[in-house]
């Protein structure tokens, strides 16, 4: 969804949602147009300012329907993340890495992914859902790359510069940890 990125944050209300906290910010220059973007673990869901409390609370609603919509369909369940596994392995590692499962969990909050060799089992973060497909890819492909190499040692990282998105990945998890250290920023009161 778009963003108006000259926005007024003369109002800002702060929600809970199923996933995420949402701020709402009114904008002086938005005149009919109600947007939504996911930034970090916050929705952020612009509105014109002179929206009366109802109609923000029904748009807040709707746009995270929207969103929540849009990101199932984007969503990979367990055996397409299975699927995704094994062609990354064939396209990057010849098919040597061959995992006996891969699926998402929740209990993983420190980290991208994990990797057990001994049971050839891969487990990505939930969080990691709705991220763009290369970064989910990054972090399969370095999973699967520990089915062969079990540390972080040059050899293990050889394994990984055929893949011609590793930095470009690695950034966008380094800014995504970055944001979140963040301070938030007080709400500006209503006059």
């Amino acid at each position: 969804m778009s963003a108006d990125p000259a926005h007024d944050l003369s109002s800002q209300q702060s929600l809970t949602s199923r996933t995420s906290e949402v701020e709402v910010r009114r904008s002086a220059r938005r005149r009919r147009t109600v947007s939504a973007y996911r930034e970090g673990d916050r929705t952020v869901v612009l509105i014109p300012a002179r929206m009366s409390v109802a109609e923000e609370q029904r748009w807040v609603t709707v746009m995270l329907e929207k969103l929540a919509a849009q990101e199932s369909k984007r969503i990979l369940g367990d055996d397409e993340l299975s699927a995704r596994a094994a062609q990354l392995s064939e396209q990057y590692l010849d098919a040597r890495a061959e995992p006996d499962t891969v699926r998402w969990v929740t209990n993983q909050n420190s980290r991208w992914g994990s990797c057990t060799p001994s049971e050839g089992s891969i487990r990505l973060s939930h969080r990691l859902q709705g991220m763009p497909e290369y970064v989910i890819d990054y972090v399969l492909l370095h999973e699967l790359a520990h089915l062969l190499v079990p540390g972080h040692g040059p050899s293990f990282w050889k394994l990984l510069e055929s893949y011609p998105r590793t930095e470009r990945a690695r950034g966008y998890l380094e800014g995504v940890v970055a944001a979140g250290r963040l301070p938030e920023l007080p709400t500006a009161r209503e006059e």
